[in-house]
């Protein structure tokens, strides 16, 4: 695998990873782009959703990571998957371990859903709010590879 170049020769991407094509869920009939994240130091698989507004955690990953403990930046009812969900904003760091290349971490602002029950096996998501607006992106369908790198 190599990295994307702008044409004077600079990397648009610093790092890449393989993506799986697939339901997300055992009920979903959808196919999605799922990846590994690592969210503060908790490895999970993440939905990438550009409709999402902010990534969004999976309260059994943000207990796993701590993040059930941080003061909210701001409490909100969100309407994910069809469910009214109430939950915090908070800031967190999010990494793209990279297949090809160097790893990127982000601080990004996330929602996370108060109640598990609710969540069922629905996995965390990747919003374009927060998280991709703060990285350079590009999906290849071909070879099911994510692009990525810093904006500056």
């Amino acid at each position: 695998m190599s990295l994307l170049l702008f044409p004077d020769g600079e990397y648009f991407a610093i790092g890449a990873i393989n993506y799986a094509y697939r339901p997300a869920t055992t009920s979903d009939t959808t196919n999605r782009i799922v990846m590994v994240v690592s969210v503060e130091d908790s490895i999970t698989e993440a939905v990438l959703d550009t409709g999402a507004p902010y990534p969004i955690i999976a309260p059994k990953i943000a207990k796993q990571a701590g993040l059930d403990r941080v003061e909210p930046l701001e409490r909100k009812t969100m309407l994910v998957r069809g469910m009214r969900l109430e939950g915090s904003i908070i800031r967190l760091n999010m990494t793209l371990p990279a297949d090809d290349g160097e790893d990127l971490t982000v601080d990004a602002t996330a929602f996370i859903p108060d109640v598990e029950e609710y969540w069922g096996d629905f996995p965390s998501f990747i919003g374009q709010i927060g998280f991709l607006e703060r990285i350079r992106y590009a999906v290849n369908p071909v070879t099911d590879t994510f692009y990525f790198g810093p904006l500056s």
